[in-house]
């Protein structure tokens, strides 16, 4: 579904990205791992147009989206939850998660409102509330069904339980297990490895901007040095 084949990027004269390589196959989870800096947000910005790539080729469905501005490379298919939420915050709840929405006709259950409310009833409870009054869970479940409303054939997390409490974090993690059991395919990024492994199908390590590691679950409980190296655990 989206394939990363020696994919730079830079910020001015400054490269963030040298050689970054990634797979994700259609209903699969997929993580992004690396130490701060490594420039897993960057892979993502590249992703949906929002650092351009220098060299490299992104494709998603067999086609190049590299170069593509960044809201039509949401239309082919690609939800962003970004780091930070950042949701709409005059707009109400009900407000942001219609601002996006696409029909999903395509789909054989599309994602709607109704669905969202289902899956998030706090959300539910706060419809008519303006979301830059939302805690910081609230925006983040906010965040992924605005994604969700897209009717996305991926989506992609960046830091997805980056400072919530524990009882929220738990809550993202289990909405992200319920979409993996519906087909989703996602690629997310976290700290928390353990929440993690028990989640993906597979994990991509970079380090200074290039792919240096890509396996199952399996094999990265099997490389317990080289988790400690790179990710610091």
């Amino acid at each position: 579904m989206l394939v990363l084949e020696g994919v730079q990027a830079a910020y001015g004269q400054s490269r963030v990205l040298f050689d970054i390589a990634l797979t994700v196959e259609a209903g699969e989870v997929v993580t992004l791992l690396g130490r701060n800096g490594m420039g897993k947000t960057t892979t993502i910005r590249a992703i949906m147009g929002l650092t351009p790539p220098t060299a490299g080729s992104i494709r998603f469905n067999g086609r190049e989206i590299a170069g593509l501005a960044p809201e039509k490379i949401a239309r082919r298919g690609i939800g962003l939850v970004p780091e930070g939420r950042r949701v709409f915050p005059t707009l109400t709840v009900h407000e942001n998660l219609v601002a996006t929405a696409a029909s999903g006709a395509d789909r054989a259950d599309p994602w709607t409102l109704d669905r969202i409310y289902q899956m998030f009833p706090r959300l539910a409870e706060r419809r008519k509330q303006r979301a830059g009054t939302l805690s910081g869970g609230e925006q983040q479940m906010l965040a992924i069904g605005r994604a969700l409303m897209t009717n996305p054939r991926l989506l992609i997390l960046d830091e997805a339980t980056e400072g919530l409490a524990p009882l929220v974090r738990a809550e993202i993690w289990r909405c992200l297990r319920l979409l993996k059991e519906e087909g989703e395919a996602i690629l997310v990024v976290d700290k928390n490895l353990a929440a993690l492994k028990r989640l993906a199908d597979r994990h991509v390590i970079i380090e200074k901007g290039r792919t240096v590691w890509s396996g199952d679950g399996a094999a990265l409980e099997a490389a317990p040095e080289l988790v400690r190296r790179s990710l610091g655990v």
